[in-house]
């Protein structure tokens, strides 16, 4: 392990130093890879060390971390992962809590951890990560980072260890939006065509009813500034309108996201625990246990469900459409909090229900750190349709720079 005083942001497993293979658009950037993404020559932990020292080191780097040494980019450290990446708290049991630069006495949020200490705490200018059912987006929103989550599969992830592929993405966390834009830029190998321009801005009502009061007021505020600045309509629209009939938001995690995630972890992840039966730390163990004691045969129908969901979704996204709601309804736990069920619960359940909407629909989706709560960082996020990613970040760009 490194050295504390040589790391604040607590975030580095390695410090590394890998040049770039030759110049680009990310010349003189650096950037830190989350601990499930193989760097060459350097063992993946997957957030585990009973991982690590099951499996060799790999012999290349994932693909994505060769986009980005390509453009000129320079990789700095291997970051702190979520054990199995099966966390949204960022605390781990193994490696520690990163620092949350914004709120130090709160959690970074996870899986993705270390990525946004290390970006947060100015150790690299962006970091890139995982996503499945919030781990870019939520550390982006209570780390006061920008943060995307692609449409899925737009981004390779040849060399990124197993998760849950129906729904996990490559994703990235960065200080600035043009640090993002145009890493996210090399990573979708975008086209240089023009986008328009966004003509709609639709808020997710039920989202926004499920956060905290105090998060509410500051979506309202922030999109009435956008609004007065852009010109750009602000409407709200119930999940039930997009969906085309009587259905509650929470139906993208309880009744679909959540039962196929359980099902293809017990198949990537949990085949090689029980046969392993490796050391797992607590809060894992907890969690596992719910993995264990599932249902298969629940999941075949959810898995009808999600790919529904996806269609309705996606369909009623107009021309020039964005879609927008708070990336998390509460501000960061205090480190420590999350000790009994019903604080894990009251956490996880209104958090997950947002966050699955764009898990679901495979929508690209943006926390932008625009809003201040109590004062800590909340992000505001803006979606799009499935593999609308170059229109949202111009969107983005337009409605929230």
């Amino acid at each position: 392990m490194l050295d504390p005083a040589a790391d604040p942001s607590g975030g580095l497993i390695e410090r590394l130093d890998l040049a770039p293979l030759r110049k680009g658009p990310l010349d003189g950037l650096e950037f830190t890879a989350k601990d499930n993404i193989d760097l060459a020559g350097y063992r993946t932990s997957y957030g585990s060390p009973a991982w690590r020292d099951a499996h060799p080191a790999p012999v290349y780097n994932a693909l994505c971390v060769d986009q980005l040494l390509g453009a000129g980019a320079r990789c700095v450290g291997k970051v702190v992962a979520d054990e199995f990446t099966y966390s949204l708290d960022g605390e781990s049991f193994y490696f520690g809590t990163p620092r949350n630069a914004k709120a130090p006495d709160r959690v970074p949020g996870g899986s993705s951890s270390g990525s946004a200490a290390s970006v947060a705490n100015g150790l690299a200018d962006f970091s890139l990560c995982t996503d499945a059912g919030g781990s870019t987006r939520f550390p982006a929103s209570l780390c006061g980072l920008w943060g995307m989550r692609p449409s899925l599969h737009r981004i390779s992830e040849a060399g990124v260890l197993p998760f849950q592929p129906s729904v996990s993405t490559v994703g990235v966390l960065a200080d600035r939006f043009h640090v993002l834009d145009a890493t996210m830029r090399v990573l979708l190998d975008s086209p240089t065509s023009p986008v328009p321009s966004p003509r709609r801005i639709l808020v997710l009502k039920d989202a926004l009813e499920i956060a905290d009061p105090s998060v509410q007021d500051q979506v309202t505020i922030a999109l009435d500034r956008i609004a007065e600045s852009t010109g750009v309509a602000v409407e709200q629209v119930g999940f039930s309108e997009i969906v085309g009939r009587q259905c509650e938001l929470k139906a993208c995690n309880l009744d679909g996201l959540r039962d196929l995630q359980t099902a293809e972890f017990q198949s990537t992840v949990g085949n090689w625990i029980e046969a392993c039966k490796p050391d797992l730390g607590a809060t894992f163990s907890m969690a596992y246990g719910n993995v264990q004691t599932f249902d298969r045969i629940a999941a075949l129908d959810n898995m009808a469900r999600c790919e529904r969901l996806f269609r309705q979704i996606n369909a009623f996204f107009a021309p020039e459409t964005v879609i927008c709601f708070p990336t998390t309804p509460k501000i960061a736990p205090l480190k420590g909090s999350l000790n009994t069920l019903d604080a894990v619960m009251d956490f996880y359940d209104p958090t997950m229900t947002i966050t699955a909407f764009s898990g679901v629909a495979r929508l690209p989706e943006i926390s932008a750190p625009l809003l201040t709560v109590e004062g800590c960082p909340v992000g505001l996020s803006f979606a799009a349709g499935h593999y609308q990613d170059e229109f949202l970040l111009s969107a983005v760009r337009h409605l929230a720079c």
